[in-house]
């Protein structure tokens, strides 16, 4: 059986700021429109379909965690600390301005312009035996 995970929409106050942010602060190409949406495109032919929701609607709360490479998560990292964004060594929030060093890689936590959580880490989670 092969499954490819395709694509989610991603809900945004303003779908262009957040597929930009997202995109730039990744290295990614600039987002597409795509219909209604603004498409990230990712690695493996998976997007980020980013879509405005109605004003006034509340935006729930996603996580969306990146795998990136040590050398990407340099270049993402610096970007993060260099912008001021705030960000976290865990989900909990308890450790504001520092990365973890989880199944021995690295990972950081911090918000997309509409709250999202995001996530990069360099190695899986269980992936240190």
């Amino acid at each position: 059986m092969t499954i490819c995970f395709n694509h989610t929409i991603v809900a945004a106050r303003d779908k262009r700021q957040s597929a930009e942010f997202l995109a730039e602060l990744f290295g990614l190409p600039s987002p597409t429109p795509v219909g209604r949406f603004m498409a990230v495109a990712l690695e493996h032919g998976a997007n980020l379909d980013f879509a405005d929701v109605p004003e006034g609607e509340e935006i729930r709360q996603q996580h969306y965690a990146f795998l990136v490479s040590e050398e990407d998560f340099d270049a993402i990292y610096g970007k993060i600390q260099s912008r001021g964004l705030k960000h976290w060594a865990d989900p909990g929030r308890t450790r504001p301005g520092e990365i973890n060093r989880n199944h021995g890689g690295r990972g950081v936590y911090f918000p997309d312009p509409s709250g999202h959580a995001l996530e990069i880490l360099t190695r899986p989670y269980g992936s240190d035996g």
